[in-house]
């Protein structure tokens, strides 16, 4: 099986309030970084696992450990070994998704896409450097990696990022490249600023961004950005297919006006 990949934070968030917020409660901030510290984890992790990965001493990592596990937000691992998150953190999960304004009105919207397009269909939520996937309709051929919700990725290579940038004034997009970490996932991944820069600009003024080969290798993909107000994106839609099976003009002329309708849909539900 795949790992699962998973585009981090570039910062911790919020950390100018863990050190200057009066009304900030680092208990529960630390509560948070123990369930945080299974990011990337490949199996059951230790006391001492969590410690280092949560930045806590070992004591007070067992304390927080055994309150989220009498919660049921953590449980024991295979054999009573370590600890995995637990399956109440899922209830939270469908929390966010059943409040969330732009999951509620996109949901209709892109099963309708997925039904005419054939083709992997996803929306995701921007969060600053990354998008976050929340909807993901299957295709054709999928593998178990591409269908998590949860599953998250960089905005500068990425169709939905580059489309969530193109919505973004130029001194935000330039701040967020100077942060990012430009890595190649590709063989034809850009990582240059300016070229990246250019393929914004391209998405902005075509109203959306197609990428092919920069993320993953033998697929074409087309973004288009949801936004209720110019200058703020709340995600991107996705459209995902397979370079064996489509050359990009035809993906392109056959895709994007579909994507470009649902999304325009979307934002003037919201």
């Amino acid at each position: 099986m795949r790992e699962v990949f998973r585009a981090d934070p570039i910062a911790p968030p919020n950390k100018e309030a863990e050190e200057n917020d009066p009304l900030f409660v680092r208990a529960a901030a630390r509560a948070m970084h123990v369930l945080a510290a299974f990011n990337h984890a490949s199996g059951p992790l230790s006391l001492s696992d969590i410690a280092s990965r949560a930045g806590m001493d070992r004591s007070a990592a067992q304390r927080i450990t055994h309150t989220l596990m009498t919660l049921g937000y953590l449980r024991r691992g295979p054999n009573d070994r370590g600890y995995l998150p637990g399956v109440r953190l899922l209830d939270r999960t469908l929390d966010v998704l059943r409040l969330d304004p732009v999951v509620q009105k996109a949901t209709p919207v892109l099963l309708e896409l997925r039904k005419t397009v054939r083709e992997r269909v996803d929306l995701s939520l921007f969060d600053d450097a990354r998008l976050i996937y929340a909807l993901r309709m299957q295709s054709k051929r999928e593998t178990f990696f591409a269908t998590l919700v949860g599953h998250s990725v960089p905005v500068f290579c990425t169709a939905g990022g580059r489309a969530v940038l193109s919505a973004l004034p130029d001194d935000r997009v330039a701040e967020i490249l100077d942060r990012a970490p430009l890595t190649a996932y590709t063989g034809q991944t850009l990582t240059d600023a300016a070229a990246i820069k250019a393929e914004i600009e391209a998405a902005r003024n075509d109203g959306f961004a197609v990428v092919t080969d920069e993320f993953i290798q033998g697929e074409i993909a087309i973004g288009v950005a949801i936004a209720r107000e110019p200058g703020q994106p709340l995600g991107a839609i996705h459209v995902s297919g397979s370079l064996a099976e489509w050359s990009r003009e035809a993906f392109v002329a056959q895709i994007a006006p579909l994507a470009i309708e649902a999304a325009t849909a979307i934002t003037e539900s919201l």
